[in-house]
Protein backbone atom coordinates (compact mmCIF):
# COMPACT_ATOMS: atom_id res chain seq x y z
CA UNK A 1 0.00 0.00 0.00
CA UNK A 2 1.27 3.42 -0.85
CA UNK A 3 3.18 5.98 1.77
CA UNK A 4 1.09 8.54 2.93
CA UNK A 5 2.09 11.66 4.07
CA UNK A 6 0.59 14.91 5.16
CA UNK A 7 1.85 18.00 3.53
CA UNK A 8 0.70 19.81 6.35
CA UNK A 9 2.36 18.03 9.61
CA UNK A 10 5.93 17.81 7.57
CA UNK A 11 6.12 19.70 4.16
CA UNK A 12 9.78 18.72 4.12
CA UNK A 13 9.21 15.26 4.49
CA UNK A 14 6.77 15.31 2.02
CA UNK A 15 9.04 16.79 -0.56
CA UNK A 16 12.12 15.14 -0.05
CA UNK A 17 9.83 11.85 -0.12
CA UNK A 18 8.35 13.32 -3.18
CA UNK A 19 11.74 14.25 -4.57
CA UNK A 20 13.14 10.98 -4.38
CA UNK A 21 10.36 9.40 -6.20
CA UNK A 22 10.25 11.42 -9.00
CA UNK A 23 14.01 11.12 -9.60
CA UNK A 24 13.43 7.13 -9.56
CA UNK A 25 11.29 7.69 -12.49
CA UNK A 26 8.37 6.84 -10.33
CA UNK A 27 4.77 8.52 -10.12
CA UNK A 28 3.47 9.89 -6.77
CA UNK A 29 0.07 11.47 -6.26
CA UNK A 30 0.06 14.79 -5.50
CA UNK A 31 -2.20 17.84 -4.71
CA UNK A 32 -3.30 20.21 -5.95
CA UNK A 33 -6.24 23.42 -6.07
CA UNK A 34 -8.56 21.63 -8.62
CA UNK A 35 -8.26 17.49 -8.23
CA UNK A 36 -5.22 15.43 -7.44
CA UNK A 37 -3.03 14.62 -9.80
CA UNK A 38 -0.91 11.25 -10.54
CA UNK A 39 2.70 13.33 -10.94
CA UNK A 40 5.62 12.18 -13.18
CA UNK A 41 8.97 13.26 -14.51
CA UNK A 42 7.50 15.35 -17.92
CA UNK A 43 10.74 14.21 -19.53
CA UNK A 44 11.67 10.98 -18.72
CA UNK A 45 10.21 8.45 -21.20
CA UNK A 46 9.89 5.33 -18.26
CA UNK A 47 8.30 7.68 -15.58
CA UNK A 48 5.59 8.94 -17.95
CA UNK A 49 4.55 5.24 -19.12
CA UNK A 50 4.12 4.40 -15.65
CA UNK A 51 1.53 7.39 -15.51
CA UNK A 52 -0.33 5.80 -18.38
CA UNK A 53 -0.10 1.70 -16.95
CA UNK A 54 -0.80 3.24 -13.40
CA UNK A 55 -3.91 4.76 -14.88
CA UNK A 56 -4.90 2.33 -17.55
CA UNK A 57 -4.99 5.29 -19.65
CA UNK A 58 -4.80 5.60 -23.58
CA UNK A 59 -1.67 6.93 -25.04
CA UNK A 60 -3.43 9.29 -27.86
CA UNK A 61 -4.78 11.10 -25.20
CA UNK A 62 -2.27 13.75 -23.92
CA UNK A 63 -0.77 14.74 -20.34
CA UNK A 64 -1.35 17.93 -18.78
CA UNK A 65 2.71 19.64 -17.77
CA UNK A 66 2.46 20.88 -14.39
CA UNK A 67 5.24 24.11 -13.95
CA UNK A 68 6.66 26.37 -11.34
CA UNK A 69 6.01 29.20 -12.83
CA UNK A 70 5.59 30.87 -16.19
CA UNK A 71 9.40 31.77 -16.53
CA UNK A 72 9.71 27.58 -15.72
CA UNK A 73 7.08 27.30 -18.68
CA UNK A 74 8.97 29.32 -21.54
CA UNK A 75 11.25 26.96 -21.47
CA UNK A 76 9.23 24.57 -22.63
CA UNK A 77 6.33 26.27 -25.08
CA UNK A 78 6.34 29.27 -27.13
CA UNK A 79 3.57 32.11 -25.84
CA UNK A 80 1.73 34.34 -28.58
CA UNK A 81 0.69 37.61 -26.95
CA UNK A 82 -2.76 36.81 -25.72
CA UNK A 83 -1.59 33.43 -24.14
CA UNK A 84 0.79 35.25 -22.23
CA UNK A 85 -2.00 37.57 -20.96
CA UNK A 86 -3.87 34.51 -20.01
CA UNK A 87 -1.33 32.88 -18.00
CA UNK A 88 -0.49 36.52 -16.19
CA UNK A 89 -3.78 37.07 -15.12
CA UNK A 90 -4.84 33.51 -13.99
CA UNK A 91 -1.24 31.66 -13.34
CA UNK A 92 -0.98 30.32 -10.86
CA UNK A 93 -4.58 28.87 -10.49
CA UNK A 94 -6.78 26.64 -12.71
CA UNK A 95 -6.35 27.36 -15.64
CA UNK A 96 -4.67 24.92 -18.71
CA UNK A 97 -3.08 26.56 -22.14
CA UNK A 98 -2.48 24.36 -25.28
CA UNK A 99 0.71 26.09 -26.68
CA UNK A 100 3.22 25.41 -29.53
CA UNK A 101 6.13 23.04 -27.77
CA UNK A 102 9.49 25.11 -28.37
CA UNK A 103 11.95 23.54 -30.48
CA UNK A 104 14.38 20.93 -28.65
CA UNK A 105 11.82 21.14 -25.64
CA UNK A 106 12.59 18.29 -22.75
CA UNK A 107 8.76 17.26 -22.60
CA UNK A 108 9.10 14.02 -24.02
CA UNK A 109 6.33 13.11 -26.98
CA UNK A 110 4.91 10.85 -24.91
CA UNK A 111 3.52 13.64 -22.88
CA UNK A 112 1.96 15.24 -25.73
CA UNK A 113 0.75 11.86 -27.22
CA UNK A 114 3.15 12.89 -30.43
CA UNK A 115 1.40 16.10 -30.67
CA UNK A 116 3.63 19.15 -31.69
CA UNK A 117 1.49 21.17 -29.03
CA UNK A 118 1.44 21.12 -25.16
CA UNK A 119 -0.90 21.76 -22.32
CA UNK A 120 0.93 23.90 -19.80
CA UNK A 121 -0.24 24.86 -16.14
CA UNK A 122 0.95 26.34 -12.76
CA UNK A 123 -0.66 25.40 -10.29
CA UNK A 124 -1.11 27.20 -6.96
CA UNK A 125 0.31 26.13 -3.50
CA UNK A 126 2.53 23.14 -2.42
CA UNK A 127 2.25 21.58 -5.94
CA UNK A 128 3.97 24.86 -7.61
CA UNK A 129 6.86 24.61 -4.79
CA UNK A 130 7.39 21.00 -5.39
CA UNK A 131 8.25 21.55 -9.33
CA UNK A 132 10.59 24.21 -8.61
CA UNK A 133 12.68 22.28 -6.28
CA UNK A 134 12.48 19.33 -8.65
CA UNK A 135 13.24 21.68 -11.61
CA UNK A 136 11.42 19.41 -14.44
CA UNK A 137 7.93 20.47 -15.03
CA UNK A 138 5.64 16.87 -13.82
CA UNK A 139 3.01 15.26 -16.20
CA UNK A 140 0.14 15.03 -13.92
CA UNK A 141 -3.62 13.74 -15.06
CA UNK A 142 -5.83 13.21 -12.67
CA UNK A 143 -4.90 10.51 -9.94
CA UNK A 144 -7.33 7.57 -10.37
CA UNK A 145 -8.21 4.39 -12.87
CA UNK A 146 -8.84 6.23 -16.51
CA UNK A 147 -12.34 7.37 -17.20
CA UNK A 148 -13.30 6.82 -13.34
CA UNK A 149 -14.80 9.43 -11.27
CA UNK A 150 -11.55 12.10 -10.44
CA UNK A 151 -9.88 12.17 -6.49
CA UNK A 152 -10.42 15.14 -4.19
CA UNK A 153 -9.20 13.86 -1.10
CA UNK A 154 -6.37 11.66 -0.48
CA UNK A 155 -8.65 8.75 0.47
CA UNK A 156 -9.99 8.91 -2.64
CA UNK A 157 -6.37 8.08 -4.05
CA UNK A 158 -5.68 5.78 -2.19
CA UNK A 159 -8.68 3.53 -2.65
CA UNK A 160 -8.37 3.67 -6.17
CA UNK A 161 -4.54 3.30 -6.86
CA UNK A 162 -3.27 2.84 -3.51
CA UNK A 163 -1.80 -0.63 -4.66
CA UNK A 164 0.23 0.57 -7.53
CA UNK A 165 1.63 3.88 -6.75
CA UNK A 166 4.58 4.18 -4.10
CA UNK A 167 3.60 7.25 -2.47
CA UNK A 168 0.21 9.50 -1.76
CA UNK A 169 0.80 13.40 -0.97
CA UNK A 170 -1.79 14.68 1.55
CA UNK A 171 -3.21 18.05 1.02
CA UNK A 172 -6.84 17.84 2.18
CA UNK A 173 -9.71 18.19 0.06
CA UNK A 174 -9.10 20.19 -3.35
CA UNK A 175 -10.71 23.39 -2.75
CA UNK A 176 -11.60 23.79 -6.54
CA UNK A 177 -12.88 20.11 -7.02
CA UNK A 178 -12.70 20.00 -10.91
CA UNK A 179 -9.89 19.87 -13.44
CA UNK A 180 -8.66 23.16 -14.89
CA UNK A 181 -10.16 25.04 -17.67
CA UNK A 182 -8.14 24.12 -21.02
CA UNK A 183 -7.58 26.88 -23.58
CA UNK A 184 -6.14 26.83 -26.56
CA UNK A 185 -5.65 30.65 -28.51
CA UNK A 186 -5.82 30.42 -33.01
CA UNK A 187 -5.72 34.12 -34.41
CA UNK A 188 -6.56 36.39 -31.58
CA UNK A 189 -9.36 34.00 -30.87
CA UNK A 190 -9.51 31.83 -27.43
CA UNK A 191 -11.28 28.54 -27.32
CA UNK A 192 -12.04 26.41 -24.78
CA UNK A 193 -11.51 22.78 -25.10
CA UNK A 194 -12.92 22.00 -21.77
CA UNK A 195 -14.64 23.98 -19.27
CA UNK A 196 -13.21 23.74 -15.58
CA UNK A 197 -12.36 25.41 -12.42
CA UNK A 198 -11.65 28.97 -13.95
CA UNK A 199 -15.08 30.12 -15.85
CA UNK A 200 -15.71 31.39 -19.09
CA UNK A 201 -17.33 34.09 -17.23
CA UNK A 202 -14.09 35.47 -15.76
CA UNK A 203 -11.77 35.02 -19.21
CA UNK A 204 -14.57 37.41 -20.84
CA UNK A 205 -14.93 39.67 -18.39
CA UNK A 206 -10.86 39.71 -17.53
CA UNK A 207 -9.77 39.89 -21.43
CA UNK A 208 -12.68 41.69 -22.93
CA UNK A 209 -12.79 38.39 -25.70
CA UNK A 210 -15.43 35.95 -25.86
CA UNK A 211 -14.43 32.27 -25.22
CA UNK A 212 -15.69 30.01 -28.10
CA UNK A 213 -17.13 26.91 -27.39
CA UNK A 214 -16.25 23.94 -29.56
CA UNK A 215 -19.08 22.50 -31.77
CA UNK A 216 -18.21 19.24 -32.62
CA UNK A 217 -18.01 16.99 -29.76
CA UNK A 218 -16.98 14.48 -31.75
CA UNK A 219 -13.52 16.75 -32.50
CA UNK A 220 -10.03 15.45 -32.20
CA UNK A 221 -8.42 14.59 -29.25
CA UNK A 222 -6.41 17.78 -28.64
CA UNK A 223 -6.29 18.15 -24.53
CA UNK A 224 -7.08 15.75 -21.68
CA UNK A 225 -10.96 15.39 -20.95
CA UNK A 226 -12.23 15.38 -24.19
CA UNK A 227 -13.27 11.66 -24.34
CA UNK A 228 -17.25 11.32 -24.70
CA UNK A 229 -16.96 8.79 -21.22
CA UNK A 230 -15.13 9.85 -18.65
CA UNK A 231 -15.55 10.47 -15.08
CA UNK A 232 -17.23 7.46 -14.85
CA UNK A 233 -18.93 5.60 -11.48
CA UNK A 234 -19.67 2.14 -11.75
CA UNK A 235 -23.48 3.10 -11.21
CA UNK A 236 -25.47 4.59 -14.78
CA UNK A 237 -25.84 8.00 -14.42
CA UNK A 238 -29.77 10.11 -15.18
CA UNK A 239 -29.13 14.06 -15.64
CA UNK A 240 -31.85 16.52 -15.16
CA UNK A 241 -34.08 14.46 -13.15
CA UNK A 242 -37.09 15.59 -12.13
CA UNK A 243 -38.59 12.34 -10.68
CA UNK A 244 -37.06 9.61 -8.70
CA UNK A 245 -37.03 5.97 -9.25
CA UNK A 246 -36.73 4.22 -6.37
CA UNK A 247 -33.73 2.71 -4.66
CA UNK A 248 -32.12 6.10 -6.59
CA UNK A 249 -28.92 7.71 -5.29
CA UNK A 250 -29.98 11.80 -5.95
CA UNK A 251 -27.83 14.35 -6.13
CA UNK A 252 -29.69 17.69 -6.39
CA UNK A 253 -28.68 20.99 -6.10
CA UNK A 254 -29.71 23.90 -4.08
CA UNK A 255 -32.73 22.05 -2.21
CA UNK A 256 -34.77 20.26 -5.49
CA UNK A 257 -36.48 17.75 -4.23
CA UNK A 258 -38.33 15.96 -7.75
CA UNK A 259 -41.24 13.90 -7.24
CA UNK A 260 -40.64 10.49 -5.34
CA UNK A 261 -37.37 12.11 -3.89
CA UNK A 262 -38.14 10.38 -0.32
CA UNK A 263 -37.88 6.92 -1.62
CA UNK A 264 -34.26 7.76 -2.85
CA UNK A 265 -31.62 5.47 -0.81
CA UNK A 266 -29.57 9.01 -0.28
CA UNK A 267 -29.80 12.29 -0.90
CA UNK A 268 -26.57 14.43 -1.79
CA UNK A 269 -27.00 18.30 -2.09
CA UNK A 270 -23.81 19.57 -3.76
CA UNK A 271 -25.11 23.16 -2.20
CA UNK A 272 -27.81 23.42 -0.19
CA UNK A 273 -27.46 27.39 -1.09
CA UNK A 274 -27.24 27.07 -4.35
CA UNK A 275 -23.49 27.89 -4.22
CA UNK A 276 -21.98 26.50 -7.73
CA UNK A 277 -18.29 27.04 -6.04
CA UNK A 278 -19.55 24.41 -3.27
CA UNK A 279 -20.82 22.30 -5.38
CA UNK A 280 -17.75 21.84 -7.94
CA UNK A 281 -16.00 21.22 -4.69
CA UNK A 282 -18.46 18.66 -3.77
CA UNK A 283 -19.03 16.88 -7.05
CA UNK A 284 -16.51 14.23 -7.22
CA UNK A 285 -16.88 13.30 -3.65
CA UNK A 286 -20.25 13.19 -4.18
CA UNK A 287 -20.46 10.92 -7.34
CA UNK A 288 -17.91 8.90 -5.22
CA UNK A 289 -20.26 8.33 -2.13
CA UNK A 290 -23.33 7.97 -4.74
CA UNK A 291 -21.57 5.09 -6.41
CA UNK A 292 -20.10 3.23 -3.13
CA UNK A 293 -24.54 3.35 -2.00
CA UNK A 294 -24.23 0.01 -4.14
CA UNK A 295 -27.85 1.25 -5.85
CA UNK A 296 -26.73 1.45 -9.53
CA UNK A 297 -28.63 4.34 -10.34
CA UNK A 298 -27.59 7.96 -9.89
CA UNK A 299 -30.29 10.65 -10.36
CA UNK A 300 -29.16 14.17 -10.62
CA UNK A 301 -31.61 17.43 -10.80
CA UNK A 302 -30.57 20.65 -13.08
CA UNK A 303 -27.40 22.48 -12.25
CA UNK A 304 -27.64 25.98 -13.87
CA UNK A 305 -25.16 26.24 -17.10
CA UNK A 306 -23.76 30.06 -15.49
CA UNK A 307 -20.48 30.38 -14.34
CA UNK A 308 -18.40 27.08 -12.68
CA UNK A 309 -21.95 25.07 -14.15
CA UNK A 310 -20.73 24.90 -17.55
CA UNK A 311 -17.77 22.83 -15.67
CA UNK A 312 -20.14 20.78 -13.35
CA UNK A 313 -22.46 20.08 -16.22
CA UNK A 314 -19.47 18.93 -18.77
CA UNK A 315 -18.45 15.78 -15.78
CA UNK A 316 -21.82 15.02 -15.23
CA UNK A 317 -22.58 15.01 -19.14
CA UNK A 318 -19.26 12.37 -19.50
CA UNK A 319 -20.07 10.84 -16.64
CA UNK A 320 -23.46 9.75 -18.36
CA UNK A 321 -22.15 9.06 -21.81
CA UNK A 322 -22.60 5.67 -22.82
CA UNK A 323 -19.34 3.24 -22.34
CA UNK A 324 -16.81 2.23 -24.52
Amino acid sequence: MARQISIDSDRQAAIDAAIAELSAGMPIALPTETVYGLAADATNPAAITRIYETKGRPRFNPLICHMADLEMAERYAVFDPLSRRLAELFWPGPLTLILPLKQGSAIHPLASAGLDTVGIRVPRGFAAKLIGVFDRPLAAPSANTSGKISPTSAAHVAADLGERIGLILDGGASPVGVESTILKVEDGTIRMLRPGGLSAEEIEAATGLAVIRPVDSHATIEAPGMLASHYAPEATVRLDAVHVHPGDALITFAGMQPTGFEAARLVLDLSPAGDLSEAAANLFDYLKTADASGTGRIAVTPIPQTGLGEAINDRLQRAAAPRP
